[in-house]
């Protein structure tokens, strides 16, 4: 039913756009890539088939199709689901999804293929006594849950390998008519490299050996698998070449075809991807559609590294971090800050150091933003500020971000553009004891902050809610206790401030002593109170405040010494 809700969008969506006009599949006599036609978004991206930016034109106005597998090592942190590694990065399709989309009013249908089965996977389901289709869901549910906690839009729809194996069948048989692809009697079926001539390498690696020798039946000992037949206690499917299960890089294409048909705007994945994997699916897929060109842009994301290490991520190296044990440690918009301070084409250095910067560019904005917040409500107290340089520095900073993002995603370049304005607006926040009669300019920062909140949002970073907030929410009475407390410590400390009259031979009015006690016990108080997540700013004669995320923690290990009490 997903398959006909999809279609039917993409043929609706076809009439909007009369410049369109897809490629055709009969001729297939173009070697190298080609501009297609289409829709023009005004941005460009670096596409992995010709190792430069392009412009990025689309086969719809205002749609893009993706497709990524679930499996592909395109992501930032580490999680064992279906026994490989993932690395969850929301790059290139988390803030890529949500520029496209928030920024530029492109809708992505986004199709993820979940490989639920393969060697590690039947062999953990060996080891474990249970259905290999059991280990598949259990991975596939956790990978779903720390995408929730990551804050990654999901896909329009996620699609099992397992669910489509007679489709799969299908699309190898007309391969294996169309010339490309050839049974063995031991009941493989490979692709026939030869049989494309030089097409093969798009993405510069089609000298290379990928599989190993094989089956001594193989023609090339390039050619890959499409079936495999099955071993003992394996898992199998039938098929006119005796039982088996699919090769993995069949499977995308065949999945990706049944949604999108012979066209995909776009397809994504981690550099490792590149190659064997991406250059297969472009040479099954354009042999069972007879294209030139099936896919037109390929979106390839850096690995990440630990600080110091030339070498990726992994689970065989095991220097990785699971997602779950690193949100112990860290927000989910630290991560995602720390994501965006590094363009999605380059390796990534995780690392203490690298978490910090994260940390300290989001601290930034959240104390320029609280700042903004107490000067619109009249509780900072400034000197005039220079609302028309900043209205023009808000101004410079819009177009430099949509430049940026409009050049190849630059989310680094964008953040440079927001933490310059954030400086700029925390330059004219200087507090001072009084200013009366100064003239007041809440509506510029209003404006800044907004902006700075929407397009941190478009990021998935949200600055104005988040877990911590969301569950000390919950009490409804904390806020309201630490207003009230906060209003009565700055009427005491307004008291005990209050000087007396200068005196014959003193030249300044001096402190009442009987009051000083006051004083000192207001600002033990702000201090005590701060390691505690509580983080009160004297501002003048007024005071201000702010919960942190170190609330949220006490809070916790309160409520969870108080459910041991109850044991």
């Amino acid at each position: 039913m997903w398959r006909n809700t999809i279609k039917s969008f993409l043929r609706r969506t076809k009439g909007l756009n009369v410049r369109v006009k897809i490629r055709g599949s009969c001729s297939r006599t173009e070697k190298k890539w080609v501009l297609p036609t289409g829709f023009d978004t005004g941005l460009k991206t670096f596409n992995s088939l010709t190792k430069q930016k392009e412009p990025l034109i689309l086969a719809r106005e205002g749609t893009a199709t993706c497709n990524v597998l679930l499996i592909s090592r395109n992501i930032a942190l580490v999680l064992q689901v279906q026994l490989r590694t993932y690395r969850v990065r929301p790059r290139p399709f988390g803030p890529c999804m949500r520029i496209l989309s928030r920024l530029f009013g492109i809708t992505v249908i986004h199709a993820m293929v979940i490989t639920d089965i393969d060697d590690k996977i039947i062999q953990k389901g060996w080891q474990e006594k249970v259905s290999p289709a059991i280990i598949a869901r259990m991975y596939e549910e956790e990978f779903k849950k720390d995408m929730i906690s990551l804050k990654v839009i999901p896909p329009a729809v996620y699609i099992r390998v397992t669910e489509n194996v007679p489709q799969i069948v299908a699309f190898i048989q007309r391969i294996i008519e169309n010339g490309n692809a050839y049974a063995t009697k031991e009941g493989d079926v490979y692709f026939d490299i030869q049989s494309i001539g030089d097409r093969y390498g798009k993405f510069g690696a089609g000298g290379d050996s990928q599989e190993g020798a094989g089956s001594s039946s193989k023609k090339d000992v390039r050619d890959f698998a499409l079936w495999k037949p099955s071993k003992p206690q394996e898992p199998h499917w039938e098929s006119p070449w005796g039982p088996g299960r699919p090769g993995w890089h069949i499977e995308c294409s065949t999945i990706a075809s049944s949604v999108f048909g012979s066209q995909l705007d776009i397809h994504s994945g981690g550099i490792d991807l590149a190659f064997p994997h991406h250059e297969n699916e472009v040479a099954q897929s354009e042999a069972y559609h007879r294209c030139d060109q099936w896919a037109n842009y390929f979106l390839h994301s850096g690995h990440l590294h630990l600080k110091g290490s030339a070498e990726k991520m992994s689970k065989s190296l095991k220097n990785y971090i699971t997602i779950k044990d690193f949100l112990h440690s860290h927000s989910t918009d630290e991560f995602r800050m720390f994501c965006l301070l590094t363009k999605y084409r380059s390796a990534i250095d995780y690392s203490d150091s690298s978490m910090s910067e994260a940390r300290a560019s989001l601290a930034s904005v959240s104390t320029f933003c609280n700042d903004a917040q107490a000067y619109i409500k009249g509780q900072l107290q400034c000197l005039p500020v220079q609302d028309v340089f900043l209205w023009e520095r808000l101004a410079q900073t819009k177009a430099s971000v949509t430049r940026a993002l409009a050049d190849d995603f630059d989310t680094p370049r964008a953040m440079n553009a927001i933490m310059d304005l954030v400086y700029q607006g925390n330059c004219q926040l200087q507090p001072v004891s009084t200013a009366a009669g100064a003239t007041r300019s809440p509506e510029v920062f209003g404006a800044m902050m907004a902006y700075i909140r929407d397009i941190l949002d478009m990021f998935g970073v949200d600055l104005f809610y988040n877990k911590e907030a969301a569950a000390m929410s919950k009490s409804g009475s904390l806020q309201a206790v630490v207003e009230q407390m906060t209003q009565y410590r700055s009427q005491v400390r307004a008291f005990a401030l209050t000087r007396q009259s200068a005196t014959p031979g003193k030249s300044q009015e001096a402190l009442y002593p009987d009051r000083i006690p006051l004083l000192k016990a207001s600002d033990d108080l702000r201090k005590n109170l701060a390691p505690l997540g509580v983080l009160i700013k004297d501002r003048g004669a007024t005071s201000t405040w702010e919960l942190t995320k170190r609330t949220s923690e006490i809070t916790d290990t309160m409520k969870d010494r108080n459910t041991e009490s109850s044991l």
